[in-house]
């Protein structure tokens, strides 16, 4: 099972889906609030959400299937392993395994390490009406400014079509949903996950605190743009080890998990690893699931 993260639809696996039917089935689960399933005013809660996926499991009649989910849906895969380990075969986290009780963009200390970074480094240019004029040029700007290669069937669920093809406004949700999703997280405790895990770490969009509702990837400051002198050298420093403390402070947090946790780093990769780093993701969920048999 696929859950997509926050302002992403099913949709975002629709390429990577389909080499992971080489070896197993898979179902697309876009959550409440986003694209086409139901937007209601309420159940943004953890604890709904999780139900919500448990319901879909038990609707499909699935026996211990291994729920895979990216960004924001490692606060449901976290939900489902704490109660329902025993209805699951494995938990896997694509770049999902950040502490809503603790991320950067909460602490004044961090923030001032972020604004200190050169502006090439924290800010990013957004896309011209060209990269607008239709959803191939759109994709096409994605990759070339150096985030992620998401599906053209997945901007078409995120973006509205304007009469002339081009690229409209986003659709997929609506701030009071990514904010309601937000405030209904819930501090990571991994203690009581009796399921195997694999965990994926590349970039997290949590760390990036100039993200927008969207959490449409930002490229990494360290492939874009390269420290002019010892100043911005030594502020691009500062940031990185701070950042670095973050994501050692998640993993040793998802290490109590008692069902056993494989962490796979993938320096470089943005935080859709799974398209970044298609082929490295495919190969470690393989062996994953071989190992669960």
């Amino acid at each position: 099972m696929l859950l997509a993260g926050s302002g992403n639809t099913a949709h975002v696996f629709d390429d990577f889906a389909l080499k992971l039917t080489a070896f197993c089935h898979v179902y697309g689960i876009t959550r409440r609030g986003y694209g086409e399933s139901s937007h209601p005013d309420a159940g943004y809660t953890e604890a709904r959400l999780a139900e919500d996926l448990l319901q879909v499991i038990d609707w499909l009649k699935l026996s211990k299937p291994v729920v895979v989910g990216h960004s924001a849906g490692g606060e449901e895969l976290t939900r489902l392993g704490d109660e329902h380990s025993d209805r699951l075969g494995g938990l896997v986290y694509l770049d999902a395994a950040f502490d809503p009780a603790d991320l950067p963009a909460s602490s004044p200390e961090y923030m001032a390490l972020f604004r200190n970074l050169p502006p090439g480094m924290r800010e990013h240019s957004g896309p011209s009406a060209s990269d607008r004029k239709s959803f191939e040029a759109y994709r096409d700007w994605l990759e070339r400014s150096g985030r992620a290669p998401v599906p053209e069937s997945e901007l078409r669920n995120q973006f509205e079509t304007k009469s002339d093809g081009s690229v409209g406004d986003y659709k997929a949700s609506t701030p009071f949903i990514h904010d309601a999703i937000g405030e209904g997280a819930l501090k990571r405790d991994y203690s009581r996950i009796r399921i195997p895990v694999l965990a994926f770490f590349g970039m997290s969009c949590s760390v990036h605190p100039q993200g927008d509702y969207t959490c449409i990837d930002h490229p990494r400051h360290k492939v874009e743009y390269e420290p002019k002198n010892a100043q911005e050298r030594s502020a691009k420093e500062a940031f990185d080890t701070a950042t670095v403390a973050y994501v050692n402070r998640w993993k040793k947090n998802l290490q109590n998990a008692p069902g056993g946790v494989r962490i796979v780093d993938l320096p470089g990769a943005n935080h859709y690893v799974f398209l970044s780093n298609e082929a490295d993701v495919l190969r470690e969920i393989r062996a994953f699931l071989t190992g669960l048999h």
